[in-house]
């Protein structure tokens, strides 16, 4: 059974880090490209990050310079720093692998529990 288990969010001031990881087990993670995809309250999905396998990364929106994507394939674990947070990256926080997140939405209804992020003065 494949199952994602992230974890690392909080309540955070404006500015402030978070580093959320995840523990991925049942598949053979270290050959899947992986996203990082969040949900703000009352909007869609939005992918804010993608690994590959080999390790080539891609932000989107505007994560670039404020956000880390990495993978430890030796501990089937996804990381993703989270810096200068600003009150609009409030959101859920999921990891999947990429092939789960199809433009805006997921590919399955695989159970999904993600973090919470709250960025809040």
């Amino acid at each position: 059974e494949v199952q994602l288990v992230e974890s690392g969010g909080g309540l955070v001031q404006p500015g402030g880090s978070l580093r959320l990881s995840c523990a991925a087990s049942g598949f053979t993670f270290s050959i899947y490209a992986m996203n990082w995809v969040r949900q703000a309250p009352g909007k869609g999905l939005e992918r804010v990050a993608h690994i590959s396998s080999g390790g080539t990364v891609t932000y989107y929106r505007d994560s670039a310079g404020r956000f880390t994507i990495s993978r430890d394939n030796a501990k089937n674990t996804l990381y993703l720093q989270l810096n200068s947070l600003k009150p609009e990256d409030t959101a859920i926080y999921y990891c999947a692998k990429a092939t789960d997140y199809c433009s805006g939405s997921w590919c399955n209804d695989a159970p999904r529990r993600g973090t919470q992020v709250t960025v809040s003065s």
